[in-house]
């Protein structure tokens, strides 16, 4: 991507921030046997409403998980959910077909009306049930060298993320960055170039972000291989060096790999 390319792209992105809301579908349920327990797995996929979203993003939670969400989001936002109904668990029943629909469209219509609530939606916590077991096993993957399955992990991850975080998407920064370690590791060095001029569009002189140095290093590296003229990046390095002191020295595949492990 050229970088008129890019302002072009996050033009877009920015012009429509105010009127794209996100809708939650739940097409599908499966039944989970194990040794000592027996659940449901819901289907919960996210798309932009108002045009057509080729990229869908997709995850999987079960009704323990629904119920934590709304347990955290009680004590921080009680009086915003003082209307939400959560759809409650019964003694008995909980596997018929019956009850798993019925369930499905209540958790359904649970999520959009979180979602219709402004503080909820921007909340760490609600983008989080959303996104963190999902990246946690990306990131595991990508520290055990799995670099093709991490990637599509990240790729879905980062659809999800561009959704959820329209609010501020510097939160998209390390999933971009870990789609650059990948791509590059897998030898796709163009298509790492290009997802790393994204990622360093939303770091714009933003010296403190722990990305940054790193980030700007490995695309040095990225256009010196592909060559392509690395003076302009050289000169946004120098320059940043030169506001901050001190910074730690660290390649932007070893702070991917940190992240998630504690």
């Amino acid at each position: 991507m050229t970088t008129k390319e890019l302002q072009e792209y996050w033009r877009n992105v920015n012009s429509h921030r105010k009127r794209v809301k996100v809708l939650f579908e739940i097409p599908s349920t499966r039944i989970v046997e194990e040794v000592c327990s027996r659940y449901v797995m819901y289907q919960v996929i996210i798309i932009k409403s108002g045009s057509f979203d080729g990229n869908k993003a997709l995850i999987e939670r079960r009704y323990s998980d629904f119920e934590k969400l709304h347990r955290t989001l009680l004590r921080d936002f009680k009086e915003e959910m003082e209307e939400l109904v959560f759809p409650k668990k019964r003694v008995t029943g909980n596997f018929t077909e019956e009850m798993i629909n019925e369930r499905k469209l209540a958790l359904q219509d649970y999520l959009g009306a979180l979602y219709s609530i402004k503080w909820i939606r921007r909340s760490r916590t609600f983008i989080d049930f959303f996104t963190n077991p999902d990246l946690e096993d990306a990131y595991s993957c990508l520290r055990g060298g799995q670099y093709t399955k991490a990637l599509d992990m990240f790729l879905n991850m980062l659809n999800l993320q561009e959704k959820l975080c329209q609010h501020c998407p510097l939160l998209t920064v390390p999933s971009l960055c870990a789609i650059v370690v990948c791509h590059r590791d897998l030898q796709n060095l163009a298509n790492a170039f290009d997802v790393g001029e994204r990622a360093l569009f939303l770091l714009h002189n933003q010296y403190g972000h722990k990305y940054y140095f790193p980030l700007l290093d490995a695309m040095i590296g990225l256009a010196y291989q592909l060559g392509k003229d690395f003076v302009l990046l050289q000169e946004k390095l120098e320059e940043g060096e030169s506001r901050i002191i001190s910074h730690r020295v660290v390649t932007l595949k070893e702070l991917a790999v940190q992240e998630y492990t504690h």
